[in-house]
């Protein structure tokens, strides 16, 4: 089954924090672009990860032809044609910098979306900006939309200040876009709340449709006394997801999920042979965990099953 994501990057702060290093990736069947971005380092404010660093928020490149991406030849070689960098803070000290990439081709129907508030007392999110592909009506749409609290699917991360996953996102009572998002053949919805390096806030926004879903699983863990616990998933084989999960919990510290609620670092599993099996993965070979966290505490995690 496709994917809508075709890479996935983890870049992390080196030892003297002067810039950032490749952590982990998955890469699927593209073995030379990988090898392309192992050896890669970005300063501050350098390529697609330096400059959501600098920036302190996610940042989209909707085309890597003249742009500062530093791996243009390389990713075209791949198929590769527009980026998304998505930075993990804790505080205003970064993390590390979570990159999205992905191909702009017909078999390959979605949007990614950063939704922002233009200043600290504005109280809607405006569309900051966004990768939509073939999807020029939606993009178009998007563009003229204002947002407030606890309306739409923006809205509803905002106030909440949790992930937010909605599945048939064309029939979810309140979605303001449900029927262009119909037309436009999208299904799936998940909002993950951004934490900034500035006063503002933002939320990231992943909308796939049915034939390319955004990844084989997804799923949002979140702490319950001394245990982490699956609030919600999807899966496109299996929509009771968050009830087969409903059993299981981690403890901090133990399993990829524990390590992920223990350090607050974003990790890929399962991308290297070696690597000893986690009960999260299952069936499924890798997957990502991206922590939400505000104020030094971890809320949420949303995993991302391949």
């Amino acid at each position: 089954m496709k994917t809508f994501l075709k890479v996935i990057e983890i870049w992390v702060p080196g030892k003297d924090r002067t810039c950032l290093e490749f952590g982990s990736g998955l890469y699927g069947p593209l073995a030379d672009f990988k090898a392309a971005s192992e050896k890669q380092r970005f300063a501050y404010d350098e390529g697609l990860p330096g400059k959501a660093w600098a920036a302190g928020h996610p940042i989209v490149i909707k085309s890597f032809k003249h742009s500062y991406f530093k791996r243009t030849q390389a990713a075209q070689t791949a198929g590769l044609t527009c980026g998304i960098a998505l930075p993990v803070f804790s505080g205003d000290f970064l993390l590390a910098v979570v990159v999205f990439l992905c191909g702009d081709d017909e078999d390959h129907a979605g949007a990614i979306e950063v939704w922002r508030n233009r200043s600290g007392e504005d109280e809607t999110l405006h569309l900051m900006d966004g990768y939509y592909g073939s999807l020029e009506q939606f993009e178009n749409i998007s563009k003229v939309l204002k947002i407030p609290k606890n309306e739409g699917l923006p809205g509803l991360v905002w106030a909440s200040g949790l992930p937010v996953l909605i599945e048939n996102i064309a029939e979810a009572e309140g979605f303001k876009r449900a029927i262009d998002a119909a037309q436009a053949g999208i299904t799936t919805g998940l909002a993950i709340p951004a934490a900034s390096g500035n006063a503002q806030s933002y939320v990231m926004i992943f909308l796939s449709a049915k034939a390319t879903p955004i990844s084989k699983r997804i799923q949002i863990w979140q702490p319950n006394g001394d245990r982490l616990v699956c609030t919600t998933g999807y899966s496109k084989h299996n929509n009771d997801l968050a009830e087969i999960f409903e059993t299981v919990t981690v403890q901090k510290g133990i399993g990829a999920l524990g390590r992920v609620w223990l350090t607050g670092m974003p990790s890929i599993t399962g991308a290297a042979e070696n690597e000893s099996y986690n009960p999260e993965l299952n069936d499924l070979s890798s997957m990502l965990a991206i922590p939400v966290i505000d104020q030094g505490k971890l809320k949420a995690i949303v995993t991302f099953l391949f």
